[in-house]
């Protein structure tokens, strides 16, 4: 077993863990058509994902009535309450989880979610134990702000030069950045690649399989 690189490994949830980011993309576009307004494109929705939700949704609703937010956003839960029994984990990010455990690190989520949202998912029980906390946008601030990961570093006494946030946006990336981690990107989720590389990840990885084999070797 080669020496721990990282006592504490944070991941993003939407698009990094869990295969929601088309089904996110559908349903704040069809919120945003349901209050009148113009419907984003799938790269503008897109963009938008891992930000606190009203953040989100007010940046991808720009023709919208800032009044009436509130009912954008009931509108995105319940096209995304429609559609939460066809979402599940990345095949390969059980046992992703499972080994780093017996390694010992640290894992937290970090995510724009709401704390109900994500609190729903973790009750599954096969997820039960895996994660030692979790930081979401409603609680703390939304990314890419560093608080999520600051006050996960906090909690464990970890310094940021031992500290891995993993996501599939810029906006975690981002965040990793300003709290002054180490971060890795994934190019199977909700942004492109190329905003990737001026915020110098680790690495890269295209996979589920392929991040696995990442964090083995050098994390």
């Amino acid at each position: 077993m080669r020496p721990r690189r990282f006592d504490l490994i944070a991941f993003d949830w939407d698009g990094t863990l869990f295969d929601s980011t088309q089904i996110i993309v559908r349903c704040i576009q069809r919120a945003v058509v349901d209050v009148g307004g113009r419907m984003p494109t799938a790269e503008a929705a897109s963009w938008v994902i891992g930000m606190s939700l009203p953040q989100a949704l007010a940046h991808a609703a720009p023709d919208v009535d800032p009044q009436r937010y509130a009912e954008l956003g009931a509108r995105y839960r319940r096209h995304y309450a429609d559609h939460h029994d066809d979402l599940s984990l990345f095949d390969g990010v059980l046992p992703l989880l499972h080994d780093l455990r017996a390694r010992h690190h640290r894992l937290a989520v970090a995510t724009g979610k709401s704390r109900r949202g994500l609190d729903e998912v973790l009750h599954a029980v096969e997820l039960k134990g895996l994660f030692d906390a979790s930081r979401t946008a409603d609680e703390t601030a939304g990314k890419p702000h560093p608080r999520m990961l600051q006050e996960l570093m906090d909690a464990f006494g970890v310094p940021p030069e031992r500290t891995l946030m993993i996501g599939d946006t810029t906006h975690d990336l981002q965040m990793a950045r300003n709290a002054g981690c180490a971060s890795i990107g994934v190019s199977y989720g909700a942004h492109e690649i190329d905003g990737f590389h001026a915020l110098e990840p680790c690495y890269v990885a295209h996979s589920v399989r392929d991040l696995h084999q990442w964090l083995l070797e050098h994390a």
